[in-house]
């Protein structure tokens, strides 16, 4: 079984691989265009999974698991860049949508 490692653990291990080259983290703008990049990916993938533009014969099939973890690698380069913490950006985030968007859904019946 793999095992599970929290945002900060995985923020250390990004940062751990960036930093083994002088060229270190882009600027933040290029991390944005790579973000977007890598979010046009995932897109794709969605479209050619779910939508109506299905691939041609000559195009790769991707997972979308792959295109999430390109994305999320880029987005952890730019938190840390960025001195960002993601868990506890999204703690608040969760807490945010626990408190103030509680009654906006829903709810499942038990």
């Amino acid at each position: 079984m793999k095992e599970k490692k929290t945002l900060y653990a995985l923020q250390n291990e990004v940062d751990s691989y960036i930093n083994q080259f002088k060229e270190g983290y882009f600027p933040p703008m290029e991390l944005l265009a790579r973000l977007t990049e890598e979010l046009g990916e995932l897109s794709r993938e969605v479209q050619h999974k779910y939508g109506t533009k299905k691939k041609k014969e000559t195009e790769v099939d991707k997972e979308l698991a792959d295109e999430m973890g390109d994305f999320f690698f880029v987005l952890i380069c730019m938190a840390n860049a960025e001195g960002i913490d993601l868990q506890d950006s999204l703690q608040s985030v969760l807490h945010k949508y626990n408190t103030r968007d509680k009654d906006r859904w829903t709810k499942k019946e038990d």
